[in-house]
């Protein structure tokens, strides 16, 4: 039937052609280029500026390359976004004799790119120079002539520059254009594996790249990287309140927009109808951006409502970063707020962990399964980082490694659901009726399920498809070291680049995971007649998705298919997550089967 026509989807991200990728200039063509310092009465103030014909920069750049709080860091990176254009500025307060200016003198040097280079447009290649450029403004407060020396040398030429096709950028997303059919208009931006991106033969990956902050946001969030995950699957509307500086922020919701990318081959199965390919990643955000998504939120949800041409991505969800506090109490506005520790929590003799939340106030926690599942991809990620010497497993280093994983694992634990009285009594028989082979079994199962998504990630044979790993070391020899300016010739280990690519990849084939066991489910309800015009009749095992009546459209889910989907049988918030993915991606209505106790044919919890 439909299942064999289909196929099911390996869990792996496929790849353009090697040849198909264009070498880009180094440093990508800018389109804006300028500098804003502070005046005690003025405020912010752009004291020098060139641009492109068209390209806005009064009254923008202004407020969105200095957010809120600055004035407590000497220097930071804000990424932003604005009009079809990819924002960076260079932030430095820097102290000096001149107590007019309150003895410090802070400004900002920032550009804008082309958003066809990228969700960030690739801007983060001229990071080290605008963060150069700001240092010697904050010594050298006349010289503009760096500033003409940089935009004559880096200002995009032509229209052609500004407009790169998707597959150029071997950095961010390799889209691929779709002409959408839906009645709700959006582009569906079909990504292959940003991870792999990453890796191409004769590319570097500059040391301000974003994906470098990927293990830091592991241990950033712990667990409650999967329903952020998962949150981010279902195009919510994501806000990370935190404070200055925001360059981690930053990475942060490129990070998470990537994490939650549709591989290729997944997105191959779904309809144009399915939601975007990806989460719109805003970036930093303040009070000035409130009309915006204000105006963003009377299309969230409504697929009734449809944008205007220049915003088809409106109301499609988005992930972003504010340090100003008054957004976190405007819940319309957003679907989940993530709330960071404040700076001083990293004295803290315990790790403290964000808190994650819904509107009105629900607190989001991980399920007892996403626990499990965290410590197994923080092995992975272990053995990737070479922190897991075979050869030598009890040398200082690794020992070191491991103590501090266990730490910040059992500080985990505050951050999960309970087990809950289901799950207890259910282990509980079922060690009684089995003498514990069962719950051995599943167990099992659950270990190799986890370990599928890390399997082969240095083997050409299995998953990403990534080159062998002798083949990986020649390409990543010519990486750029992390943030390293003095040995800016040296090879980059091979290890170092891997952890990244890594996790990438397991995010991806998790988020593959989900989908094909969805299209597995959809086939079998269709050839067990399930969907028919007559309606499903209800009964106490039944949960229903929702009260519309949506005849037709019935998938069974029982908990087999949650199991297989990698996700807690006995959580209620997996059970609606699977009933929202049902939704977004194949417009169905699930039949979700309780998983309980059942003794001699009698369900008794």
């Amino acid at each position: 039937m439909a299942a064999s026509r289909r196929g099911q989807p390996e869990l792996h991200v496929r790849l353009p052609p090697t040849p198909s990728v264009v070498a880009l200039p180094d440093l990508p063509p800018i389109s804006a280029l300028f500098l804003i310092d502070f005046d005690v009465k003025a405020g912010y103030t752009i004291s020098w500026k060139a641009s492109k014909p068209g390209v806005e920069l009064e009254g923008v750049v202004e407020y969105k390359s200095l957010p809120s709080g600055l004035h407590t860091v000497s220097e930071d990176l804000i990424y932003f976004v604005n009009d079809g254009y990819a924002g960076l500025s260079a932030f430095v307060n820097a102290p000096v004799e001149d107590t007019a200016a309150r003895n410090a003198r802070m400004l900002a040097v920032g550009i804008l790119v082309p958003l066809s280079y990228g969700r960030l447009g690739r801007a983060w290649k001229h990071a080290e120079s605008l963060k150069a450029i700001a240092s010697r403004f904050a010594v050298h407060s006349k010289d503009v002539g760096v500033l003409e020396e940089y935009w004559e040398k880096n200002q995009a030429r032509d229209s052609t520059d500004d407009s790169p096709t998707p597959n150029d950028d071997p950095e961010s997303p390799i889209a691929i254009s779709k002409t959408p059919q839906a009645p709700r208009v959006h582009t569906r931006n079909r990504s292959a594996s940003d991870g792999a991106a990453l890796m191409l033969p004769g590319h570097r990956l500059s040391p301000f790249h974003p994906a470098w902050s990927l293990t830091k946001l592991l241990d950033t969030f712990g667990p409650l990287i999967f329903p952020i995950h998962r949150a981010a699957l279902l195009r919510k509307r994501i806000l990370i309140s935190g404070h200055a500086p925001v360059e981690e922020a930053c990475n942060f919701v490129y990070n998470i927009s990537v994490l939650s990318n549709i591989p290729l081959a997944t997105s191959n199965l779904l309809s144009s109808s399915s939601a975007s390919d990806r989460l719109r990643p805003l970036f930093s955000i303040g009070v000035h951006d409130i009309p915006f998504l204000a105006d963003d939120a009377k299309y969230s949800g409504n697929t009734d409502a449809t944008p205007p041409d220049n915003e088809s991505e409106a109301g499609t969800g988005w992930i972003a970063c504010t340090t100003d506090s008054i957004l976190c109490k405007k819940d319309t506005l957003w679907d989940m707020l993530i709330t960071m520790p404040p700076p001083h929590a990293s004295n803290a003799q315990k790790h403290i962990w964000p808190s994650v939340e819904l509107p009105q106030g629900v607190l989001v926690k991980a399920t007892q399964r996403d626990m499990r599942r965290f410590r197994s991809l923080k092995a992975g990620v272990a053995r990737m980082e070479g922190n897991v010497v075979v050869s030598a497993p009890n040398t200082p280093q690794t020992v070191a490694a491991y103590q501090e994983d266990d730490a910040l694992l059992d500080d985990a634990e505050q951050m999960v659901e309970p087990t809950s009285w289901t799950a207890l009594a259910y282990s509980g028989f079922m060690w009684w009726a089995s003498a514990g082979e069962k719950l051995r079994s599943d167990e099992a199962d659950e270990a190799a399920q986890d370990a599928s998504l890390f399997n082969d990630f240095t083997s050409s044979s299995v998953g990403m498809k990534m080159p062998r790993t002798a083949d990986i070391a020649a390409s990543v020899s010519s990486l750029t070291p992390r943030r390293s300016s003095t040995a800016a010739s040296a090879p980059l280990d091979i290890d170092e680049a891997r952890a990244e690519l890594a996790i990438i990849a397991y995010f991806h084939r998790l988020t593959t995971q989900f989908l094909s066991t969805l299209i597995d489910a959809i086939d079998s309800s269709s050839d067990s007649g399930i969907g028919d015009e007559s309606p499903v009749e209800e009964d106490d095992a039944l949960i229903d998705a929702d009260e519309e009546d949506i005849q037709g459209h019935g998938v069974q889910i029982d908990s087999d298919v949650i199991k297989r989907m990698g996700l807690d049988i006995w959580s209620a918030s997996d059970v609606e997550f699977v009933k929202q993915l049902l939704r977004t991606y194949f417009d169905r209505q699930a039949y979700v089967e309780g998983k309980g106790v059942e003794v001699c044919g009698i369900r008794v919890c």
